[in-house]
């Protein structure tokens, strides 16, 4: 294992097309649910706590060596919007564009065989984190960190936020990145002899609502 390869991974510059998704943030941020670092906060730990907690087990279990067939499967039902779940799977698409050219993988081609309009991107993550030599806990940290860093990143750019204030929203959030991702560890290793139903099923229904909301508007910002 070559930790340096989570740096690689987890940074935003990776072309694994993040940027282009607010995390739900956008259509936060219309609604008046965000309007400053305290609304930012707010929403990143919801989203942490929920979304952030199932894309972190469904990457933990990938890196772990399971299904990733049942995986796909169990993010599908764990994903009710149907706008959430296609964006999910182009950045799906994306990131294993990026990881096949990155660290080529014969998970990674079977993958793409198998899901040619792309996997849940949590799948890929942890197939990816796998073919970089990471583990199930590397996983599971870039996942929880994209929950939360992807809508800091886009309401800098919504609302004219100071930067510093949407880091420092992101370091108070960290000792909690530390549980979630401990869950999720936990989760994705007990998906390996109990099956896909040991995975959390933590939902947001204001995430899932605001996703089919966001994905009428006939200008967007950000794609999710």
């Amino acid at each position: 294992m070559t930790r340096a390869a989570l740096l690689v991974l987890a940074d935003g510059r990776f072309p694994a097309g993040g940027h282009a998704h607010s995390g739900g943030a956008e259509e936060a941020v219309k609604a008046g649910r965000i309007t400053g670092a305290a609304g930012l906060e707010t929403f990143c730990r919801g989203r942490l706590h929920t979304a952030g907690l199932v894309a972190a087990a469904l990457a933990a279990a990938a890196a772990a060596g399971a299904d990733p067939a049942e995986l796909d499967a169990a993010a599908d039902a764990r994903t009710p919007s149907p706008a959430l779940r296609l964006a999910a799977r182009k950045l799906g698409r994306q990131l294993a564009r990026a990881a096949r050219a990155t660290w080529p993988s014969p998970e990674l081609d079977a993958l793409v065989r198998a899901f040619p309009k792309g996997a849940h991107q949590p799948v890929v993550l942890g197939l990816t984190a796998r073919a970089a030599g990471l583990g199930p806990a590397d996983a599971a940290y870039c996942a929880v960190y994209e929950s939360v860093s992807g809508p800091a990143t886009a309401v800098v750019r919504l609302l004219s936020l100071d930067p510093f204030e949407a880091t420092a929203v992101l370091a108070r959030l960290a000792p909690e990145l530390d549980r979630v991702v401990d869950r999720a560890v936990a989760a994705g290793h007990a998906v390996c002899s109990d099956g896909a139903d040991a995975l959390p099923s933590a939902s947001a229904p204001l995430l899932e609502i605001g996703a089919e909301a966001h994905a009428a508007w006939p200008v967007r910002l950000f794609a999710s």
